[in-house]
């Protein structure tokens, strides 16, 4: 069945949209807390995910990792300052499995320099597993599949 209860469902938008802002925010403890803790977080190349091949330019595999990565961004990476802010669409339920809502959504991702100058630095689509917990609902996996043949630079923050 792919259908979830209203009330579910806005609170699935209400993970993704505090998702958004979490990241926007630079409030990596907030984003840490969206996952559970045998969590997979993925971003990954359309053209690998369509071919079925695993290589991801990031592989986060436990709420652990999600913590190492928060520390390299905040106590070893320097970069040239910018703000960056994703507007994502709405959920897209796709199934359920035991406690776990598939739902996906697109997503694009701005950068903006100190100067004004705004890009796209990133497009593409979410695959998610939600877990239904005591806390809500959490990120068991999200992988994220992006559009964009080349990132600029390199990727800091999580998408």
């Amino acid at each position: 069945m792919n259908t979830i209860d209203p009330q579910q469902y806005l609170d699935l938008q209400r993970l993704y949209a505090d998702y958004a802002a979490a990241v926007d925010a630079s409030d990596w403890d907030a984003w840490v807390d969206m996952f559970t803790d045998d969590c997979d977080y993925r971003v990954q190349p359309r053209e690998n995910f369509d071919r079925g091949l695993p290589l991801a330019t990031i592989a986060l595999i436990s709420k652990g990792m999600l913590k190492d990565r928060v520390y390299g961004i905040r106590e070893t990476l320097f970069h040239d300052p910018y703000y960056q802010r994703h507007v994502t669409g709405a959920a897209r339920v796709t199934g359920r499995e035991d406690g776990i809502i598939l739902a996906g959504a697109n997503y694009a991702v701005f950068r903006t320099k100190p100067n004004g100058d705004s890009t796209v630095f990133n497009v593409g689509r979410y695959v998610d597993r939600i877990a239904v917990t005591d806390a809500g609902l959490k990120f068991a996996a999200r992988l994220v599949v992006y559009d964009s043949e080349m990132i600029p630079n390199s990727l800091i923050y999580p998408i």
